[in-house]
């Protein structure tokens, strides 16, 4: 499930950037890019939930260590990327 939220994150957070660039309302789309960066944190999270309540701990020896790095760059990239819309309108109102 994880990897259809991330999908959609990614596909919102995109569309947020290509409408500010054509002029329209972004921010609706900014909203779902930023809500479905989070549902891919709590999927993820889930995921690793269910490795832990099933004592597979070799799954979680594999995945925790590169999958916990990953997720903070993307979503710190996804954060960025959907806020740049709005610091660039502050910056032109300057």
């Amino acid at each position: 499930m994880w990897i259809v939220f991330g999908g959609i994150a990614l596909i919102s957070t995109f569309v947020n950037l290509y409408m500010y660039k054509v002029g329209k309302n972004y921010k609706l789309v900014m909203a779902i890019g930023l809500s479905f960066t989070a549902l891919t944190l709590c999927s993820e999270y889930t995921l690793l939930s269910g490795w832990v309540k099933v004592n597979d701990w070799t799954a979680l020896l594999d995945v925790v260590p590169y999958m916990e790095t990953t997720l903070w760059i993307l979503t710190i990239i996804s954060i960025v990327l959907n806020i740049t819309p709005i610091l660039l309108e502050l910056k032109n109102k300057e």
